[in-house]
Parts: C-alpha cells; structure tokens; sequence
C-alpha cells in the first residue's frame, strides 16, 4: 500500500497538478488580453460543469472515454513505444460491441453485456497487436503503422454497419439490445437522464489494473525493461519481441474499451462516420498531462473533458470564445512538456523534503 502511495504522489504526479494551475493562471492571462474576464469566464465553466445533477452527469461522461485512451496511450509509452493508433483501437472496440450487441439475441444481461465488451475489448487489443507485430517481426516503426490502421479501422468499420448492420434509411446501425445496455438507469433517472453508464467504474478500475500491471507484476517489469533498453533486456533472456506485442495488445484494450463505452453506454448505436471521434487523440494529451502516471491520467482526463464540456457554459455564460479552451489547454500541456519550468518553480518545496530525510 506504501508503494502505491508513493507511486500517486510522486514528482510525476505533482508536476502535472502544478502544470494545469500554470496553464489556467496562463489562460486567464490570455482572456485578459483579449478583453474578457477571466474570473466570469471561469466560474461560467464552473457553473456548466456543475450547475445542475445533469451537467455533472454529462461531464463524467465526457470524461471517462478520455480517461480509458490516455491508458492506452501511457501504456504503450511506458513500455517504449508510441501508439498513435488508439483512435482505430477506439473505432474496432466500438465495432465489436455493436456487432455482438445487435446481432446476438435472447441472453440474458449479466451474460450479453459483459460479452460484448469482452468482444470489443479483444478487437482493440487485436488491432494494436498487428502494429506491435510488424514493430517485433518486421521492424516498422509503429508511428506509420497506427496512424495507417486508423484510417483502416475507419473505413472497415464503416463498412461492417453499413453491409451487416445499416437500420434501413439511416447512416448508422441498429439499436443494440436493451441486454447489451451498460447504461444506469436508476442513476439516470436521478440526474435528469444524464448519460451515465458503467464504463466510468471500469475506467477508474483501469487506472489501478494499468498501475498493478506495470508495477506489481513479473511481467510488467519486463515490459518496462524493454521499454527503457531493448538490447539489455534481450541480454537478460527476456522476450523482447512477444514483449512489444503484448504490450500493443494491452494499449489497444483500454482504447477499445473506451469505444466499447460510447456504444454500450452512451449512443447504444453506431454511426457511418465522416471522420473519427477524435478520443484517441485527445488521449495523447491527456497522457501527457498525466505524464502516463494512472492517477496523473484519470486528473489529466477530468481537466480536458472538464474544460471541454464546460467551454460551452464559458461561450454563453462569459462571452468567452469555446477556441479559448483549447489555448489553456495548449498552455497545460506546453508546462507539462516542459518539465523544467515546473521543477524550477517546485525546486524549493523538493530541497525541503530531501532535508526532511535525511533528517
């Protein structure tokens, strides 16, 4: 329990806390600026994020595919690779869900659902492992493969509705069965029918399954070995290759999983889509702004769908425009990428600990 402690509330985990303070000081700075109050625009936010049992609703649900890509994300980097494809993860996760949660009729709910996002789940986990296999077997680097398979996942996907699944005179597949549904209705009903569903439990329990894998686990210090040197790792015996597979296996379930949520939990349909989501990329930033620690990640996501979510309320209630969002956000993750700042500015508090210790 101590090491998990000290994991939560390392200097990783710090720095990004003191980062999104510079980046809403800096954000305010900017409205200033422009000729808008930031203190109005601010509590606008705040009154949209939290002003009825709805909002706050709603912005959980923003929230919570956010939290599940910036896993996958993080995953990946802590094992040395850089995935880039949790947007087609995100897209085939939601493809396996709606194919189970249409097609299979007559079980029961505590047997449909879970297999539907077992399904879902497996389908991301698949389609990050091709990257990793072309990276072990064949030496591609996986930036050009992720981004490829996006674009791939995609059309795929849109392609599997639109033959198997199309409801007639509509761009987007059938309902999915009222026993596929991971949405919680007794919940709903209480905060005036927002969107809420399971899948926020299991991200939250995804952050702890992340941190138990990685540190807690024989295989997980192997992954993180490869990760920090590959050629020392296959000097140790370890299995690199099987190592870089497993490890785009697992990035690609969270980011599935995540997929797996809009549709089992929020939409119970799947759309021809024009353009991806945008979840898997939004998870990019939001691992960096949790600098790929778990509960940096699940702050990080609460910060980016908070402000999201909430820059309507900001537009409205302040006069604020939404694309001052984004330049706070920009300013968070620019603290974040440059740790130096904020060590210098923390360099005090961290002097006064290690005197404390050595006390």
């Amino acid at each position: 329990m101590n090491k998990v402690v000290r994991v939560f509330t390392s200097e990783s985990a710090v720095n990004p806390i003191v980062a999104i303070i510079l980046g809403l000081l800096f954000g305010a700075l900017v409205m200033l600026a422009g000729g808008y109050n930031p203190i109005d625009a601010y509590i606008a936010l705040f009154k949209r994020i939290f002003g009825s049992s709805y909002d706050i609703g709603e912005a959980i649900r923003a929230i919570t595919p956010l939290i599940l890509t910036g896993l996958s994300v993080a995953f990946a980097f802590r094992t040395g690779l850089f995935n880039i494809g949790a947007e087609g993860q995100f897209v085939m996760g939601m493809t396996g869900a709606t194919i189970i949660g249409v097609k299979i009729h007559g079980l029961p709910w505590i047997i449909h659902a879970p297999l539907a996002v077992i399904a879902g789940a497996l389908l991301g986990g698949l389609w990050g492992a091709i990257a990793g296999y072309l990276k072990a077997k064949r030496g591609v680097n996986e930036v050009i493969t992720t981004i490829m398979l996006n674009w791939i996942a995609l059309f795929l996907s849109n392609y599997i509705v639109n033959r198997f699944l199309l409801e007639p005179k509509q761009q987007r597949s059938y309902m999915i069965q009222d026993s596929a549904s991971l949405s919680i209705g007794w919940l709903s009903d209480l905060m005036n029918h927002a969107r809420v569903h399971w899948g926020t439990v299991i991200a939250l329990l995804g952050a702890l399954v992340f941190y138990l894998i990685l540190w807690r686990t024989k295989q997980g210090y192997e992954l993180r070995a490869v990760g920090h040197n590959m050629d020392a790792a296959k000097y140790a015996g370890m299995n690199v290759n099987r190592s870089i597979v497993k490890a785009m296996f697992i990035s690609g379930i969270f980011a599935g999983l995540a997929g797996v949520f809009e549709v089992l939990g929020v939409f119970h349909y799947q759309v021809v889509a024009a353009a991806s989501p945008g979840y898997g990329f939004d998870g990019i930033a939001v691992s960096l702004l949790g600098a790929n620690n778990p509960i940096g990640i699940v702050l990080g996501a609460m910060l980016f769908g908070g402000l999201s979510y909430g820059s309507a309320g900001m537009s409205f209630g302040a006069d604020v425009p939404p694309e001052i969002i984004r330049i706070v956000i920009g300013s968070v993750i620019f603290f974040v990428a440059t740790q130096g700042i904020v060590r210098w500015i923390l360099l005090p508090l961290y002097g006064r600990r290690k005197k404390e210790r050595v006390s």
